[in-house]
């Protein structure tokens, strides 16, 4: 009997600790995020694309995308280029920098002023990509290098991308230990298997943008967050709102000549 009544002490116990918790967050009020890229190809043409979204709730699946905003850029030279929204948030342009001259971008959202200014910045040529069988711990992963050749006497920052199927690698660096050098952006990933397409992009970017993307990545390296974990801290770029200093916005404006080559694993 005794067992009994113990067993089901502990079963009632057990039953208990199902119950669900809910937490109350305190939502804040959303954020204009703008995202706002020029990358002008090695065949000249360029995609002009500025994309609208506000911040949601933590718990919030679904990123509201803004498709009433104005968006404009203008030249210093005088050019003014109106941005059409297109779909979800993204605003297309016909729009190709060129060097010498500095480009003004303008948001106009529930009657206040966003502005940025950028200038276009310039990138080598990925020369060619360098596929290594025997590497990784064990010696037998797939490494691929994508090598160009830095511009002598010039400081340079740069973004760089791989990516496909097998997981996405991007960061940012500078110059200052490789200045004038031919040097290697690497690739190494879990299964990466003969047939997989890896796209290589270089970007040619400025130190501001160095330094903002820096905290970016060292904040999305491990993929992870959850609501017990420390949350990452807010990273303000370029774009300040003119109507009204204290709601900054979150995102960044730039413009970069674009390196790609896209490489089959041998």
């Amino acid at each position: 009997m005794k067992n009994n009544i113990l067993i089901l002490l502990v079963s009632f116990l057990l039953i208990s600790c199902e119950d669900v918790i809910d937490i109350d967050l305190q939502n804040s009020e959303p954020k204009l995020v703008i995202e706002a890229t020029i990358n002008v190809l090695e065949d000249g043409a360029s995609t002009a694309v500025v994309i609208l979204s506000e911040t949601a709730p933590f718990y919030n699946n679904i990123i509201p995308p803004v498709t009433d905003a104005f968006v404009s850029i203008t030249s210093s030279a005088g050019e003014i280029f109106d941005f059409n929204h297109v779909e979800n948030g993204y605003y297309t342009a016909d729009l190709t920098p060129v060097i010498g001259v500095t480009y003004s971008l303008e948001v106009i959202y529930k009657e206040e002023v966003y502005t940025a200014t950028e200038a276009l910045y310039t990138v080598p040529e990925i020369e060619e990509v360098v596929q290594d069988n025997e590497s990784g711990f064990g010696g037998d992963q797939i490494e691929l290098k994508a090598f160009f050749t830095d511009p002598a006497g010039v400081q340079n920052y740069y973004l760089s991308e791989a990516l496909s199927i097998r997981g996405n690698k991007r960061d940012t660096f500078n110059d200052e230990f490789f200045d004038g050098n031919r040097v290697n952006d690497f690739y190494l990933v879990d299964e990466l298997k003969i047939g997989d397409i890896v796209t290589f992009n270089l970007f040619g970017v400025n130190e501001n943008f160095f330094d903002f993307m820096i905290v970016i990545l060292q904040q999305t390296d491990d993929g992870g967050g959850g609501p017990f974990e420390t949350q990452p801290a807010t990273v303000r770029g370029n774009i300040v709102n003119q109507t009204n200093r204290d709601n900054f916005p979150l995102g960044y404006f730039r413009i970069s000549e674009k390196s790609t080559i896209v490489y089959t694993v041998q």
